[in-house]
């Protein structure tokens, strides 16, 4: 896949957006999570993406595919070059990861997310912690 069809591919889903965030990574992400990001910057172009244990682990075991920088001990693995893998695998995966993301996304208008964006806490914010 070619950098505009992994957009096109990422931007397909239900309320994907994207951003350049860290400067030229162009970050996917559903409900502000991220699920993907491409490296624009890179020659050739680095793609992450989130996977499963068992195929984060037969992942890095292929050519050009390792944990990803930071994240990888979430089972995020990094892409050196986008046809590492075939155009099919690497749908199969991003959509994977949109939908692990997805799961665990803050959900739109749960009354959680906005009294905690109307009080300005974060998650868990008003525990305190044990001696």
């Amino acid at each position: 896949m070619h950098v505009d069809e992994v957009r096109r591919f990422c931007m397909s889903f239900p309320r994907a957006t994207e951003n350049l965030q860290w400067g030229d990574d162009l970050c996917f992400k559903i409900q502000g999570k991220i699920f993907a990001i491409m490296s624009l910057a890179a020659v050739p172009q680095k793609l992450c993406f989130k996977c499963m244990p068992e195929t984060f682990s037969a992942l890095i075991e292929r050519e050009d595919i390792h944990p990803a920088p930071y994240v990888g001990r979430y089972k995020w693995v990094m892409l050196d070059r986008l046809d590492a893998l075939s155009n099919g695998e690497l749908q199969e995966y991003i959509q994977r990861s949109y939908e692990m993301v997805a799961a665990n996304a803050p959900k739109l208008g749960s009354g959680k997310e906005k009294r905690r964006k109307a009080t300005g806490r974060k998650k868990g914010s008003g525990r305190k912690k044990r001696a």
